[in-house]
């Protein structure tokens, strides 16, 4: 991984971490469909009209994916976080962190069994390492503590399947910046939402949330639709194009790490076990920048190349800033 694109990822990570507790303390005045629906709708139109700006109206053409885009966005957001906030209703935020944790292992299968692409070895080692981490720091050592696995654990499964999908899904649309992929499946999402909210409140099995509710959870509101949905989705599509999907999908180790941090802030105690979790889990993300960091070709000696002569030693090393020359 570079280190410039690496940043990409780890910012989005960052902001998720800091979302769970911001989310839970949401959901005591909004059901977890509104609270979804309501976050898009908002994140649709920061990012439309970003869109526009950048890129004008031509961006909005889906050029024959049409279907591709929606249901990415179906799955990925709509699926996401509505099974996201349900799950948090059930299970403890630490065991919900916990499982977003396992992005990466899912999306390496996710790619091996869309794209035939066979995990590598040491991304897979790493991933698991780093999971290790997350549970040390999760569990404070104790196991004991995941033994049932409820609703909750079924709705994250859920959620993280669909994540992955469309982390997977991203690296498929390289043709397209991360802004006008983000924007599209995003709009996606928010309809699907849209309708089923609509549908849930008419029926009756939730509760349209009143103004009273929508304005006290502005804060919360603020931060996941800015912070959380805007600039964090986009830092991520941009990682995964960069970095694609199975490297950038490490970063989500540090998701429950960073809930653990904020954690703490409030004034958490921090045992010894979970500060060997965090460090494990950091150290795993690094040596799998390292592991998957490209080689540097070796120049040939004016001697060894006699009679071999490389026309443009550039498009060797570096095809494509041959092609954009």
């Amino acid at each position: 991984m570079r280190s410039r694109a690496a940043a990409f990822p780890l910012l989005a990570v960052l902001s998720w971490g800091v979302m769970f507790p911001v989310l839970a303390s949401a959901l005591v005045r909004v059901d977890a469909l509104n609270l979804a629906t309501a976050r898009y709708v908002l994140a649709a139109a920061v990012l439309l009209a970003l869109l526009l700006l950048r890129e004008g109206a031509v961006a909005l053409r889906l050029a024959g994916r049409a279907t591709e885009v929606a249901v990415l966005g179906i799955v990925g957001f709509a699926g996401f976080n509505l099974l996201t906030n349900l799950a948090l209703g059930h299970a403890a935020p630490q065991q919900i962190a916990l499982f977003a944790a396992t992005t990466p292992l899912v999306t390496q299968l996710v790619r091996w069994a869309r794209d035939g692409v066979r995990p590598r070895p040491a991304l897979l080692a790493l991933s698991l390492v780093a999971l290790v981490g997350v549970g040390l720091v999760i569990t404070r050592g104790r196991l004991d503590g995941l033994g049932e696995f409820g609703v909750g654990g079924l709705l994250m499964v859920g959620a993280v399947l669909a994540w992955a999908t469309y982390t997977h899904g991203a690296s498929r649309f390289g043709g397209w910046s991360p802004l006008r992929y983000t924007t599209l499946t995003t709009l996606a999402g928010m309809l699907a939402m849209l309708a089923a909210s609509t549908v849930a409140d008419l029926a009756g099995w939730q509760h349209a949330p009143a103004a009273a509710d929508l304005v006290a959870v502005a804060p919360q509101l603020a931060y996941a639709v800015i912070v959380a949905a805007v600039i964090a989705v986009l830092a991520w599509n941009t990682g995964v194009q960069r970095l694609g999907s199975a490297n950038a999908a490490l970063f989500m180790n540090l998701v429950p790490v960073t809930t653990f941090a904020v954690q703490a802030v409030r004034g958490y105690q921090v045992g010894a076990v979970e500060l060997v979790g965090a460090a494990l889990t950091i150290a795993a993300l690094v040596a799998a920048n390292l592991t998957t960091r490209p080689r540097p070709v070796a120049r040939q000696r004016p001697a060894d190349s006699a009679g071999t002569a490389v026309a443009d030693p550039v498009a060797v090393v570096d095809p494509v800033a041959a092609v954009a020359r």
